[in-house]
């Protein structure tokens, strides 16, 4: 079992920048790949980022490539997510997610354990 909590998200100007953190519980952290999903309202959970568990890959959706990072840091089961250069269409409830593989996947259902989610808001 591991239980999720993510943290970090805000109100910030278009152009600006914000980091995400989700703290995992449990000894194993680093056997899982972590993910990043988004879904702002009225629209389905979408891939975001993913990284497998000692960080050696990482993986982005095409809209974020370039402007968000993923990382973790397993000594401190936690994983990241850079967001530069954001935009308003980046607006949305981001949750960071665990996969019980060594292996990617973009597919929210993939995923076996979820956080609560954190809002993240771009004004123009």
């Amino acid at each position: 079992q591991v239980q999720l909590v993510a943290s970090g998200g805000g109100l910030v100007q278009a152009g600006g920048s914000l980091r995400l953190s989700c703290a995992a519980s449990g000894r194993t952290f680093s056997s899982y790949t972590m993910g990043w999903f988004r879904q702002a309202p009225g629209k389905e959970r979408v891939f975001v980022a993913a990284i497998t568990g000692r960080g050696s890959s990482t993986y982005y959706a095409d809209s974020v490539n370039d402007r968000f990072t993923i990382s973790r840091d397993n000594a401190k089961n936690t994983v990241y997510l850079q967001m530069n250069s954001l935009k308003p269409e980046d607006t949305a409830v981001y949750y960071c997610a665990a996969r019980s593989s060594k292996f990617y996947d973009s597919s929210w259902y993939a995923y076996d354990y979820w956080g609560q989610g954190t809002q993240v808001t771009v004004s123009s």
